[in-house]
């Protein structure tokens, strides 16, 4: 399953798209998730989350749990925050890679 997180934006074809955080967060623990693509701001950030919150959820999982994560995008246009995403993916990849 390729999840595509964004409040504003259609998923393209083929993707499930999630409206908030917690949302993208349910359908990972599903397992089944094999693609992600994360946009940043979601609305109210205190009811909806953020992309960010997703990949700090993620980051536990694979450091404490063993998760495997799946193959992780961002298409936020939020320049502040992209760079953080972005290092934050890097961060789980390394880590994965670290553990092979």
């Amino acid at each position: 399953m390729k999840v595509y997180l964004d409040d504003v934006r259609d998923a393209p074809d083929g993707w499930v798209r999630a409206y908030t955080a917690a949302a993208a967060i349910e359908f990972l623990r599903s397992g089944k998730v094999t693609h992600l693509s994360l946009d940043h701001d979601l609305g109210e950030e205190i009811t909806y989350g953020t992309g960010y919150d997703v990949l700090l959820w993620l980051e536990e999982q694979v450091m404490c749990h063993g998760f495997t994560p799946p193959k992780i995008t961002v298409h936020s246009a939020n320049y502040g925050a992209r760079p953080k995403m972005e290092q934050a993916i890097e961060s789980i990849e390394a880590f994965v890679e670290g553990n092979k």
